[in-house]
């Protein structure tokens, strides 16, 4: 996994909690890499997801709401990081019907051995989208805070229904993505 989302992770927990409770959590926990991250590096998920139970016992917050956070805050990582993307896309549902087809063909390019989720997006008539995420990491609770945070950096809302369907150690969830009333053109 690319270590931005790592090095992303501790930029939260440190607005959140400060520092010294992000080392504290650092020096509990056993991780191969040892708490150490670069932007650039790769490292594997495990240790993503050791980070956030411990962050999660040390917040309060359950570890589904914790990743839903971190959905956003990366979102807002990446919209400050790679703006073009962001203005490519008129509206959320186009910058979600084009993550597989479009967003993740340009991620590959720059990073060839990037593992990244797939994304099965169905636009339907009544101007819903069905969005299909799996993925060998088990993370459907932080797709679901980027999906939100897609809404809200395009300045829209909808309504989106999770169904987590993940299962042994994977991640996968469905999502029925309605328009809220004022973004649809009357």
């Amino acid at each position: 996994m690319k270590g931005l989302v790592f090095v992303e992770l501790l930029k939260m927990v440190d607005a959140a909690f400060g520092e010294d409770k992000v080392d504290e959590v650092l020096d509990s926990v056993l991780l191969p890499s040892g708490g150490s991250y670069t932007a650039v590096g790769y490292y594997e998920c495990a240790e993503l997801v050791t980070l956030v139970d411990a962050f999660s016992r040390l917040s309060g917050i359950s570890k589904p709401d914790l990743e839903r956070q971190f959905g956003h805050w990366l979102m807002g990582a990446f919209k400050t990081g790679y703006p073009e993307v962001f203005e490519k896309y008129v509206t959320a549902f186009d910058m979600l019907e084009a993550i597989e087809n479009d967003i993740h063909v340009e991620v590959r390019k720059l990073y060839p051995d990037a593992e990244l989720p797939s994304f099965n997006a169905i636009k339907n008539a009544d101007a819903t989208l069905d969005l299909e995420y799996t993925s060998k990491r088990p993370l459907a609770h932080f797709c679901y805070g980027l999906v939100e945070a897609c809404f809200t950096k395009y300045g829209e809302t909808a309504e989106i229904n999770m169904n987590d369907c993940s299962s042994d150690g994977r991640g996968h969830a469905t999502f029925h993505i309605s328009p809220s009333v004022s973004n649809v053109d009357v």
